[in-house]
């Protein structure tokens, strides 16, 4: 399944230096995850509460792009570093939930926009995100599958974002594309499901 969790590795390899030297100046995993959850909640607040500035929309792309910078560095970090930790886990995916929920929701306030639709995406994503970390649990591993993953939703709305900055993108579009953003979520949750369920019975085929 095409989705842009896929070009994960190499923006790793662009960052590996820069974690490096974040290292050993004694940052840890979860200072940048906790980091990256409150600047998203800062964002989304300076969005919404000047939602009638719409040139302040152009804030989301930006700060999408320096959250996945955030968000690499922090498992970089863990995995390479030796800074796994429970705590760690539960902090990926809360604070992921919580910071994508907080930067959509500024979208509701746009004229002319359904909050049913933004509620919806919001719902739909939280819910994706569950399924994917409940793969652990039958024994299968944290399900990441498109097409609407993390990555491509905050490209999509980093998009939306620019679009409505520049004027370019009419607003009586947006629901049009949260629908679809919603269909794509769906179609993601399937597929999380269904892969974990398919690995799972991989795994038992060969023992």
């Amino acid at each position: 399944m095409i989705s842009v969790y896929r070009l994960k590795p190499r923006f790793q390899n662009l960052l590996r230096s820069s974690v490096r030297r974040l290292f050993e100046k004694g940052v840890t995993a979860n200072q940048v995850t906790v980091g990256a959850c409150l600047g998203s909640l800062l964002v989304a607040a300076l969005v919404a509460g000047f939602a009638s500035h719409h040139w302040l929309y152009a804030l989301i792309p930006l700060w999408m792009l320096l959250r996945m910078a955030f968000n690499a560095i922090d498992g970089m970090l863990a995995r390479e570093f030796g800074q796994k930790s429970r705590l760690g886990a539960y902090l990926n995916e809360l604070t992921d939930v919580i910071a994508d929920s907080a930067l959509y929701l500024p979208f509701a306030l746009l004229p002319g926009v359904n909050s049913l639709w933004v509620g919806l995406v919001v719902a739909l994503a939280i819910i994706s995100e569950y399924a994917g970390a409940l793969g652990p649990m039958i024994g299968a591993s944290r399900r990441y599958d498109g097409p609407m993953g993390k990555s491509d939703r905050a490209l999509c709305f980093g998009v939306l974002g620019a679009g409505v900055a520049t004027g370019w993108l009419p607003l009586d579009w947006i629901d049009w594309l949260l629908i679809v953003i919603a269909v794509l979520l769906l179609a993601t949750l399937h597929n999380r499901v269904r892969q974990g369920l398919a690995e799972v019975e991989k795994q038992s085929a060969k023992e």
